[in-house]
């Protein structure tokens, strides 16, 4: 594999806790008890919309959700490195990958604003050419837009590509861009591989680095 590309969320870092703070912020602004960090982890992964429309239940007005949502984006944007860190593996298994001179890249269904930050914040920028994120196409995940675009930027085959993720989100996206996926089971949504199985199940990231070092190789 030359070209890898990643989700943010639950397989490069570990966000839960400020997610599930700032959902319930959000949910507080609109006199709703906390809901449960299971529950706001199960409602990652289709973008920051999708996940303030179930953080709120069914009764919610569109008015309702996109006040919320503004409070959330902003309540976020000030505490989203508070508690968020990497995953164990994932900074030795990227400089690894790095120096091996493959090519990675973050496609992610979170705000890119708010991606890229994350990224640099947690020291991970030098890694990837690009970062993309839930509004920096016309489609979310998982639509193949943003893989066909980072095979257009890299140049490398759709054959030495490949998808890491920790939902039937990211796996969906694989299969729509005719690549090959990985999955993490460490993640929010390992339950999704069930229903959309990757290629390859790992339990650390420095399994993903010795696959495709040793293909390399």
């Amino acid at each position: 594999m030359n070209l890898l590309i990643f989700d943010l969320d639950g397989t490069l870092i570990d966000s839960k806790i400020d997610l599930v703070h700032s959902v319930n912020a959000a949910r507080r602004l609109m006199k709703l008890p906390p809901i449960s960090e299971e529950l706001v982890s199960s409602y990652v992964g289709n973008g920051a919309p999708v996940l303030m429309r179930r953080a709120l239940g069914p009764e919610a007005s569109e008015a309702d959700v996109q006040r919320a949502l503004e409070y959330f984006l902003g309540y976020y944007r000030e505490h989203m490195l508070d508690n968020t860190r990497l995953y164990a593996g994932v900074q030795e298994a990227l400089d690894r990958l790095h120096h091996a001179g493959s090519h990675m890249a973050v496609l992610t269904n979170k705000p890119v604003r708010f991606s890229r930050e994350l990224v640099n914040g947690l020291g991970l920028g030098r890694h990837f050419f690009q970062v993309y994120g839930g509004n920096s196409f016309e489609q979310k995940k998982p639509d193949p837009i943003g893989v066909e675009t980072l095979l257009r930027e890299s140049g490398i085959a759709r054959e030495r590509t490949i998808m890491v993720g920790d939902s039937g989100v990211d796996i969906r996206t694989a299969r729509n861009a005719n690549i090959r996926a990985c999955g993490v089971t460490y993640g929010f949504q390992p339950e999704g591989f069930a229903e959309d199985p990757p290629d390859l199940m790992i339990d650390d990231m420095n399994e993903l680095a010795d696959y495709v070092l040793t293909k390399l190789g």
